[in-house]
């Protein structure tokens, strides 16, 4: 006896074919991740420093 559902409704039904797709990575991927990265790395200036120190200044 057959459930009556067809093969890929059973795929997408078991999850495996949306789990394929968010394991494969476009292109960009990489290089979007580095330049988030590299942006991170970047120290910051230092009238923002300033500003967070008045900030923490309790008077």
């Amino acid at each position: 006896m057959t459930s009556g559902k067809t093969s890929r409704q059973q795929g997408a039904a078991s999850g495996s074919a949306p789990a394929q797709k968010r394991k494969a990575k476009p292109e960009w991927a990489d290089g979007l991740r580095q330049i988030y990265d590299s942006v991170l790395d970047e120290p910051l200036p230092d009238s923002f420093n300033d500003l967070l120190a008045k900030l923490d200044d309790p008077s």
